[in-house]
């Protein structure tokens, strides 16, 4: 599977970002169900995925879980960007499986941007591309059908039933599990 799932890592500087990760952080084991950044917490960490897979999930006041986002092996993750300023996650990031994720301290990222105006320029294009991937899912929510975000998903992905649980896609595409399920026979 290509990275195009999340879509912002197309356009974005991987390489420099992955050399980051390793060079400067420490390779952190996570355990399935560990958080790598809880709800009303400072995410301390921008992370690259040797392995595993993590989902981005918010809470309702009910405590029902709301899968945002999900993001599997070579790829990164971090409440961006506002770990880098000290900004409490409004989300948890939870591990699927178990991970092994480089964690480089999102302070010691703050540093490299302060003092780096090229690694400024990197931080830039990767906000502006999470904000488009993002953005692009939300208006998606309004204007296609739940059969065609579900076209669209698995089209690039048949495989996303083995990575997530049908409870996680089904909340990533904001339809309930049997809808998704009734989606599949289709």
């Amino acid at each position: 599977m290509g990275n195009n799932f999340n879509t912002y890592i197309e356009n974005i500087d991987f390489e420099a970002w992955r050399e980051i990760c390793v060079r400067y952080g420490s390779l952190r084991r996570f355990a399935k169900g560990e958080e790598f950044v809880s709800i009303g917490t400072v995410g301390h960490y921008i992370g690259y995925i040797v392995s595993g897979r993590l989902k981005y999930v918010a809470r309702s006041a009910d405590g029902t879980e709301h899968v945002m986002g999900l993001v599997f092996g070579d790829g990164f993750v971090a409440d961006w960007p506002f770990c880098l300023y000290g900004q409490k996650a409004k989300l948890a990031i939870v591990a699927v499986t178990d991970c092994e994720i480089y964690c480089v301290p999102a302070k010691e990222v703050r540093e490299i941007l302060d003092s780096d105006p090229a690694f400024k320029d990197i931080v830039m294009h990767s906000t502006e591309a999470v904000y488009t991937t993002v953005y692009d899912r939300y208006v998606d929510l309004y204007c296609k059908s739940p059969q065609e975000r579900y076209a669209e998903l698995f089209s690039g992905h048949p495989d996303l039933f083995e990575l997530f649980s049908l409870k996680d896609i089904a909340s990533f595409l904001n339809i309930t599990p049997t809808h998704l399920s009734r989606l599949r026979k289709q």
